[in-house]
């Protein structure tokens, strides 16, 4: 018999539904909430409508998509955290809603070890075990996978996260959110060289990027005192020079991961796993060093919810189901598996 599981992804700014029959994603879809942009950030609040509203318009064209009815489900699988408490609330409300009308069984999944999990949606998939890089705007971790339902973190950011430090950076520059992709774009045209900015020194495979953050804010202070117009006449460079200074400490740990675990099997996922550079330096890095590196396609590095559905199977097949009491949850410490 199939096992055909619906996948809910309601973390933050994203509405998303996949459905996976038997390990294969057949539909994953996401709806995107625009109206945050004008406030330089996502607003809980406003998320949390903007939630209400696309959840079963969400669902339902991923179902029609898959070919299939609610019906046919045999589980539903969604983001129980972390994240945004009140963007949670409505996909956990959905999913068990709908699992308790079906009779079926109800499966929680944590935010950040879909992201890892999203390696096996399509091949190559790594074996186990592996080091993950997990990215995002509210998490920077170094992770060693040894199996699907067994996680430990070796590595975690102790103040600011990676997509954090991206975005804060660029509003320095003046840059509209989410300002991440757009020193991305930017960088393109830049000499990652052009400048240098102060780096951490911390101990161990912990990160910490606001100290990175306040380099760049002195630096661009003095810039514009001298020249008020300094960010606008170097922005590609500027873009260029803070996108290679958060990958160099990213990739720095990572190294330092593999070698400590001599594990040379290496992954990264999470929103910022999007980012050309740290894509194209984890691969030549890979070379250089004889790793086998796994990045997934740009569709798995954001919030989706075929790495949610994915997640859900591994869990359907191990029978870790959920009470129909379970409430969402802001914070979940560690990989929760």
């Amino acid at each position: 018999m199939p096992v055909t599981i619906l996948g809910i992804e309601s973390s933050c700014d994203e509405t998303a539904a996949a459905v996976l029959i038997n390990g294969q994603i057949m539909s994953n879809v996401i709806a995107g909430q625009s109206v945050h942009e004008q406030y330089g950030g996502v607003v809980p609040e406003l998320a949390s409508r903007a939630h209400q509203a696309n959840i079963v318009p969400v669902v339902t064209v991923a179902l029609s998509r898959a070919g299939i009815s609610l019906a046919d489900l045999d589980a539903v699988a969604f983001t129980q955290g972390p994240g945004l408490l009140g963007a949670l609330m409505v996909g956990t409300a959905y999913a068990k809603a709908l699992a308790i009308s079906l009779d079926i069984p109800l499966i929680t999944v944590h935010h950040m070890q879909a992201h890892i999990l999203a390696h096996l949606i399509e091949d190559p998939k790594p074996a186990f075990p592996f080091l993950c890089l997990t990215v995002s705007g509210g998490h920077t971790q170094i992770v060693r996978v040894n199996s699907a339902m067994d996680m430990a973190i070796l590595g975690q950011t102790i103040d600011d996260a990676a997509g954090e430090a991206f975005d804060k950076c660029a509003k320095m520059l003046g840059l509209p959110y989410p300002g991440g992709p757009l020193i991305d774009k930017y960088a393109a045209q830049g000499n990652a060289q052009a400048f240098d900015f102060g780096e951490p020194k911390i101990q161990g495979l912990d990160f910490s990027f606001s100290g990175f953050k306040t380099s760049v804010l002195y630096f661009l202070q003095e810039q514009t005192k001298k020249n008020p117009d300094f960010v606008k006449n170097n922005l590609n460079d500027l873009c260029a020079s803070v996108q290679r200074g958060i990958v160099e400490i990213l990739l720095r740990k990572v190294k330092r991961a593999a070698k400590e675990t001599g594990i040379s099997r290496i992954a990264i996922s999470g929103g910022v796993s999007a980012n050309t550079a740290l894509r194209k330096n984890l691969t030549d890095m890979g070379v250089a060093l004889g790793w086998e590196v796994f990045i997934p396609k740009f569709e798995y590095c954001t919030d989706n919810a075929a790495m949610i559905a994915i997640t859900g199977y591994q869990k359907f097949l191990a029978g870790a189901f959920a009470r129909y009491d379970v409430v969402p949850m802001a914070r979940i410490p560690g990989i929760y598996i």
